[in-house]
């Protein structure tokens, strides 16, 4: 597997919750779990086994943020060409089919966002791996759901 670029903001707040549900939310389904367990027969104690499906899920969540984060390195943007699309990189670019303009900036995992003005997309979506490498002026398709989406890069930041 690749790894992939993510930002030191991103690569914490990922950290970060990890760190969380391992030092807060774990214990907490422990003690539920403990509680549960003394309130007798297990069989029957829908509590106890409640808690452990949860403790089962917030498991799997930790091993895949772990996952995630050991996949990838901190890239530096201020290291990055100004000139080409590269991690880090705010591009804006027109639909060729509708001369309407938007704008992406290529993250990390852990970064993405889909509302706002800039759309924060990873740099491994098939729009983002199309203009990796492109320059202002540079014409991209990307094969999507709908059809093809034709793009010209007209700005780079």
């Amino acid at each position: 597997m690749e790894r992939q670029p993510i930002s030191r903001e991103g690569y914490d707040k990922i950290r970060e919750e990890i760190r969380v549900m391992e030092e807060v939310d774990m214990p907490a389904i422990a003690e539920r779990i403990k509680t549960a367990r003394e309130e007798g027969d297990l069989k029957e104690n829908a509590e106890y086994h409640a808690a452990r499906e949860t403790q089962g899920y917030m498991q799997a969540k930790i091993n895949q943020l772990k996952s995630k984060l050991s996949s990838c390195y901190i890239a530096e943007r201020s290291d990055k060409p100004k000139d080409s699309v590269v991690f880090g990189a705010v591009v804006k670019v027109k639909d060729l089919s509708d001369g309407s303009e938007e704008a992406y900036e290529l993250v990390g995992p852990g970064e993405e966002d889909y509302d706002g003005d800039i759309m924060k997309i990873l740099t491994t979506s098939p729009i983002a791996t199309a203009m990796l490498g492109k320059k202002v002026g540079d014409k991209v398709e990307v094969d999507i759901p709908r059809g093809k989406l034709r793009m010209e890069i007209i700005g780079i930041e």
